[in-house]
């Protein structure tokens, strides 16, 4: 089934594209993950321009939001206030992060940018996520030195943060300005790379702002939901780099795909789950790495016009 993608100007099998977004919905589903950090690049090693990809990913990762937040706000599991700062912060970054978009794709250097940016931080996240699944798995040989340190309720210099607010169901009182700050590098990082940006916003509220865990998930799915929204439309209006086509696709495989995904979990220990997760990140992160140091297939990057 061969499928026009008219943003990227290319002719593509839409079969494999579903069959991508399936893959990226039961990584979803098994792990826990958005999928959303996975779809970009594997968008990109199917022949997809990266800019395209970036800015097509977000619409996926909307969608696999919505059913999320609705299912945590059943169970209070949702800090609204929390996530109207950060998804005040996200708004600031997106509009940021269209300028810097704009002006690297300008510059012939948006392409070689997202690969570097996606290097960087799947390396990051599979070295962490492998390290931790290696010491649940065999905490004897991989035990730390020494004693833990005592989990602080939040950053120091989240307390040092003027104008205290109250946020009652994450049970703080800290400035707004630190979730702020917060959404806007989220903000920045989805309109570059297509990510929904949990991957960073969960560990930051558990260790930085110190919220409570029980509404840690359902806040980030809240402020995802809204930012890859205003990310797709921003991408839309001033990029112009959204492929309609190609989300669609994308969202008919995650879909299915989640649903496959939540049965496997059912039956597979987490601690191996996580370290499977982490060698397809760190292969991926490798592939991403080596192509960025052989000559690419195609040269010249697609510009919308």
């Amino acid at each position: 089934m061969d499928v026009y993608l008219p943003i990227a100007n290319l002719a593509v099998d839409g079969l494999l594209i579903i069959a991508l977004g399936a893959a990226t919905g039961i990584l979803s589903g098994v792990f826990g993950v958005g999928g959303g950090f996975l779809t970009t690049p594997l968008l990109i090693f199917s022949g997809i321009p990266p800019t395209v990809a970036a800015a097509s990913a977000a619409t996926q990762v909307t969608g696999a939001s919505v059913s999320g937040v609705f299912a945590h706000s059943r169970n209070n599991g949702v800090d609204y206030q929390m996530g109207g700062v950060t998804v005040a912060g996200g708004m600031i970054g997106a509009l940021l992060g269209a300028g810097l978009f704009n002006l690297l794709r300008d510059l012939g250097q948006i392409d070689v940018v997202i690969n570097v940016l996606y290097v960087i931080l799947l390396g990051t996240i599979g070295g962490l996520m492998g390290r931790e699944a290696l010491e649940t798995l065999w905490p004897d040989r991989f035990a730390r030195s020494g004693k833990r340190a005592a989990k602080r309720r939040h950053h120091p210099m989240i307390a040092s943060l003027p104008y205290r607010w109250r946020f009652y169901r994450s049970a703080l009182y800290i400035s707004p300005l630190g979730p702020l700050i917060l959404g806007v590098i989220v903000g920045i990082l989805t309109m570059l790379m297509g990510v929904g940006g949990g991957f960073l916003m969960v560990p930051a509220m558990l260790y930085i702002l110190g919220m409570s865990a029980k509404v840690v998930v359902g806040t980030s799915l809240f402020n995802i939901l809204f930012i890859t929204i205003v990310v797709t439309m921003v991408h839309a209006f001033t990029t112009r780099a959204v492929d309609i086509v190609l989300a669609g696709l994308l969202l008919i495989g995650s879909v299915t795909g989640a649903q496959f995904g939540t049965r496997i979990a059912q039956f597979a220990k987490p601690e191996h789950l996580r370290l499977v997760l982490a060698m397809v990140v760190l292969a991926i992160a490798l592939r991403m790495a080596y192509s960025l140091g052989v000559r690419p297939d195609e040269v010249y990057t697609v510009v919308p016009l």
